[in-house]
């Protein structure tokens, strides 16, 4: 880094001026270098926090990496969170912070660089548009170790980056995980029909028997977007999101105030697939739209209907996205479900610094054992994948 060249911290997105994020590559449609992720556009990020769903309150206190020039341009950026806890991750560290405590350490709070409550891989080590990303880059990875020592917590936690980035912090001294996430590659497909024709008979035929079942019964599905999302249709959404997040996670993460800061901020990146039966929206799933990826991300309903879930989540998804020209369809955390409606499993990657010599020890070798077993099991499973041999690329 150059004396030209300055590093803080921000607790929240109020003081980040809009403009200046949106020039961080990635962060804005305008973006040239990484096609757009709406999870770390201002508009997603500043929700978050302003809707009380991401705050010090649910225990993601804002902890902004931000490095600037000395007349204050914003060249070099990393979102992150200092956490009393490891709920809405999706990366479980629950079994090293229970064995750092049972030996006398402290392992909260720590450093979470993620995008809270979503599970989707996209840049991290964000760089402004035209900036030198091999220098930025390093300087932001070994500026978190800094403040992680300067704050005196015990770890940093840098969740679903992309494969282009793990290799910065591997070489900065932290440790590298992986995971395995089901993911729909588009290689090009006219539409549904021909994505299928590339499956083998048996499981062309299942997949168009539970569309067909999906829909029996009078239900009919909508997408909505843009202007369609009304704060009518969010509080129906809402219900649907209560109603399974409560069942799974006991307290859903997000507030009702988010959806109408998305629908005010990004109406254009949202897309919800609404089934409607008897004149009544009755379940629905919200997806990010970004500019080569739809991302899956909630799905919830108020009646259950045989194989209602995978249409509404995956195979819809699947339609909008090749409507639309996207390449790739990430319809969220595990669920080795997917791999027989064609989603493929991907390797996801995390980094970890660990202040502590005792558990840093511990970990890497724990993490050894994780990704030969995970890379293992993504073999497996692409081998039972329902597409006919030779159909499918390699990812």
């Amino acid at each position: 880094m150059t004396d030209e060249l300055s590093i803080r911290v921000e607790r929240s997105f109020k003081n980040i001026a809009p403009e200046s994020w949106s020039k961080l590559a990635g962060a804005s449609r305008a973006g040239t270098v990484l096609p757009y992720n709406p999870f770390v556009s201002h508009a997603f990020l500043s929700s978050l926090e302003e809707s009380g769903s991401a705050t010090d309150k649910t225990g993601w206190l804002g902890n902004h990496l931000l490095l600037e020039t000395d007349s204050g341009e914003l060249i070099g950026a990393v979102a992150g969170y200092l956490k009393n806890h490891s709920q809405g991750e999706y990366v479980f560290d629950h079994g090293w912070a229970d064995a750092f405590e049972r030996a006398g350490g402290r392992y909260y709070p720590k450093l979470q660089c993620s995008i809270p409550f979503t599970p989707a891989t996209g840049p991290r080590l964000l760089v402004a548009e035209g900036a030198d990303r091999k220098m930025i880059q390093p300087a932001l990875a070994e500026s978190l170790k800094e403040v992680t020592r300067q704050l005196g917590v015990s770890s940093a936690h840098i969740t679903f980056l992309p494969d282009d980035e793990i290799g910065v912090f591997e070489g900065d001294g932290y440790l590298h995980r992986t995971d395995q996430q089901f993911h729909f590659i588009n290689e090009g497909y006219a539409d549904h029909d021909a994505f299928l024709e590339t499956l083998a008979s048996r499981k062309r035929k299942a997949l168009k028997k539970e569309r067909r079942a999906a829909l029996e019964g009078g239900i009919s599905i909508d997408w909505l977007t843009g202007g369609d999302l009304t704060e009518r249709v969010w509080d129906q959404f809402f219900t649907f999101y209560m109603d399974t997040g409560s069942r799974k996670w006991g307290r859903p993460y997000l507030t009702r105030k988010f959806y109408s800061l998305i629908g005010e901020r990004m109406a254009d990146d949202v897309l919800l697939v609404m089934a409607k039966r008897a004149g009544r929206y009755i379940a629905g799933a919200i997806n990010f739209i970004g500019g080569e990826t739809l991302y899956g991300r909630h799905w919830g309903c108020i009646e259950d209907h045989p194989f209602l879930h995978f249409e509404v989540c995956y195979h819809q998804a699947i339609d909008f996205a090749l409507a639309k020209g996207l390449k790739r369809v990430e319809a969220g955390a595990q669920g080795e479900h997917k791999l027989a409606r064609g989603y493929l499993p991907v390797i996801t990657h995390s980094a970890h610094y660990i202040g502590h010599q005792g558990l840093r020890r511990a970990v890497s070798d724990y993490l050894k054992h994780e990704r030969q077993q995970v890379e293992e099991m993504s073999e497996i499973l692409t081998e039972h994948s329902p597409f006919r041999k030779g159909e499918r690329q390699d990812i």
